[in-house]
Formats: C-alpha cells, sequence, structure tokens
C-alpha cells in the first residue's frame, strides 16, 4: 500500500466508523440540532479557513472529542504563538496536496503533478497557554437573519419556484422547485425557517452541478451508486453553506433511504468521498 492510499483509506474509516458507531440510527458527521450552529474550521494562526474534505475531517474531530471551538493549529504553530500542547493529547488529520514538476510526456501535458500529503493538527481545547476568542453568543443560534440567507441564494440566479409537496432540482427546466412555505411547520429539533432554508441550501447544491456550471458526471465514476454520490454531495453542499451562513445542519428524513448505499459506496472505494 502506497503512502497515498493509505491517507485516503484512514480518512474514509474515521468517517465510516463515525457513521456506524450509531448503528439503526445513522448520523452523519456534518448534522447539528437547533442551538448548535456548525463553524468553519479555521487556523488559529493565520485565520485561514480549512476546505474540502479536511472541514469534514475536524468536525468529525471535533464532535467524537466535544470540541467548543473550531480553531486548529499544528504542534509548531502552537508553539510559535506561546502555546503549549498538553502532554497525551492526540492530534486530528488533515491533508493538503503538493505540486510539483516533472518532464510533459504529453503535448498537452503541463508538467503539474499533485501528490497528497497528511498533516496532523490540534484543536485550541488541547492547548495550554491561549485565549480561545470569545464567541458572540447573538450568532449561535439555529437560524442567521434571514436577509443574509435571501441575499446569498439571490445571488446564484438559480431560478425557485414554489408549488406541490416536494423540494427538487430539474435538470430538464434547470429550475428548483420548492413546497409551499406554510408546509414547513418545523420540528422537535428545527424551526420552520431553518427548515425551509436548509432544504433550499441542498436543492443549490444538485442545481450547481448543472453542465453548463460545474458539469458533474458521476455514472462513469460510481455506476449504479451515482444518485446516492449525488444526494451525498447536495447534503455536503447544504451543510457546508449551512456553516458559511452560522446555521444548524439538520438531515432530511428522505435521506435515509441513500444511508445504506453511501456507506456500501465509500466502503468498497476509500477514495469516493474525496471525489
Amino acid at each position: 500500500m502506497t503512502a497515498r492510499q493509505s491517507i485516503y483509506d484512514r480518512v474514509t474509516a474515521t468517517i465510516l466508523k463515525q457513521i456506524e458507531d450509531s448503528p439503526g440510527d445513522p448520523v452523519m458527521p456534518w448534522h447539528r440540532p437547533a442551538g448548535s450552529a456548525l463553524h468553519v474550521p479555521k487556523n488559529a494562526t493565520t485565520d485561514n479557513a480549512y476546505r474540502g474534505i479536511n472541514i469534514l475531517m475536524l468536525w468529525i474531530a471535533a464532535d467524537m472529542n466535544r470540541y467548543p471551538t473550531g480553531l486548529w493549529a499544528s504542534y509548531k504553530q502552537w508553539a510559535g504563538i506561546g502555546a503549549q500542547v498538553r502532554q497525551g493529547e492526540k492530534a486530528a488529520q488533515v491533508v493538503f496536496y503538493k505540486e510539483f514538476d516533472v518532464v510533459p510526456t504529453e503535448t498537452d501535458d503541463d508538467g503539474k503533478r499533485r501528490v497528497l500529503r497528511a498533516s496532523y493538527v490540534f484543536n485550541a481545547a488541547q492547548v495550554d497557554g491561549f485565549d480561545t476568542p470569545s464567541i458572540d453568543q447573538t450568532d449561535l443560534g439555529p437560524v442567521r437573519p434571514t436577509a443574509e440567507f435571501e441575499r446569498f441564494v439571490a445571488s446564484t440566479g438559480a431560478t425557485i419556484n414554489h408549488g406541490g409537496h416536494r423540494a427538487f432540482y430539474s435538470l430538464a427546466t434547470d429550475e428548483i422547485t420548492m413546497p409551499e412555505e406554510k408546509s414547513f411547520t418545523g420540528t422537535a429539533t428545527m424551526d420552520r425557517d431553518l427548515g425551509y432554508m436548509s432544504v433550499l441550501a441542498h436543492e443549490l447544491g444538485h442545481w450547481c452541478g448543472a453542465s453548463h456550471r460545474l458539469d458533474r458526471q458521476l455514472r462513469s465514476r460510481f455506476g449504479r451508486h451515482q444518485h446516492a454520490a449525488e444526494e451525498v454531495i447536495a447534503e455536503m453542499t447544504a451543510a457546508f453553506v449551512c456553516a458559511e451562513l452560522g446555521l444548524a445542519a439538520e438531515p432530511r428524513a428522505d435521506h435515509a433511504q441513500y444511508i445504506g448505499h453511501y456507506l456500501k459506496l465509500i466502503r468498497d472505494d476509500s477514495r469516493a468521498i474525496f471525489t
């Protein structure tokens, strides 16, 4: 097994364990109940936000260890600002792609290659000598001002219709259909406003994959599991959007039917979640 394959396998195994540790009631690591906002992890020394698979990995680590903060840094970075990682603390893994040059082998080869590398970080809750910035409690509620989400949706330019009882994106018409707003009555863990925004963010995840946008082609990569893969992509998109806007993320009930396919998908192919 190569070092790169080992990284893919370790990341995928961590995600699988998080889901399978709740038999009969699978919980995705990006779900959060109302009243518990989900924040994009940031580096404590650079203030740069982590991206892609690293967001998911750090959410998992924070959830499993009940860390109250989304600030992370390497051992060396913590030491550089006068903080000390406590003895016995375990690091969380993040990954990055390192680019290097090779001699081009074909006419359309730019000579650039990227190789996956692993790095390790510690949460602010694992160190001494660092004062975690206080969080404005007014931003921790389940819903940020509706106007902010509406501005985000308007900036996409997506055509959104309301009617019926289903939420879906139509590839044929390139339009999103949402149920009437009165259909969102809220649940024990989610108020009606948050429910609406979470569902719409999910459908925007489907919308962005159209051929004239991201041109997301999954058939050749996932075969008969392409629909499950697309649902996972849309759900993670919604989770990332909710995190960016300071909203909680909650699973949709109709996703349960895809979880079994999703588990098989990433269990059989450690690169699926990266894709």
